[in-house]
């Protein structure tokens, strides 16, 4: 059997540089979530469909919620207002001129 003789100089951790520059600009930047909330679809559409197509679209997540006003709304994840519209118009599911984009 080999006997071998190896001193450990110390501990290296590889991510130490990376975990002090995520405390430095922890304080210092404002990150944004955005989320989109598609609304005031017709009650007889599968609101659940129109999300999975949103999502294999999209490659994004969302959800179906139940708005205050008792009505559903997709939340999508991200920022899909450029993508919305034009997937909704092309699948015939809204006129263009009935859209109205907020956050412009």
């Amino acid at each position: 059997m080999l006997d071998l003789d190896f001193q450990a100089v110390g501990v290296f951790d590889p991510f130490a540089d990376a975990n002090a520059i995520e405390k430095l600009d922890a304080g210092t930047k404002e990150y944004k979530e955005l989320d989109t909330t598609v609304q005031g679809l017709k009650k007889e559409h599968n609101y659940n469909k129109i999300l999975k197509d949103f999502k294999k679209e999209f490659c994004c997540n969302g959800t179906v919620a139940q708005d205050t006003d008792l009505c559903q709304v997709i939340q999508l994840q991200g920022d899909q207002r450029k993508n919305v519209p034009q997937f909704l118009v092309q699948a015939g599911l809204v006129k263009k001129e009935n859209i109205k984009i907020h956050g412009f």
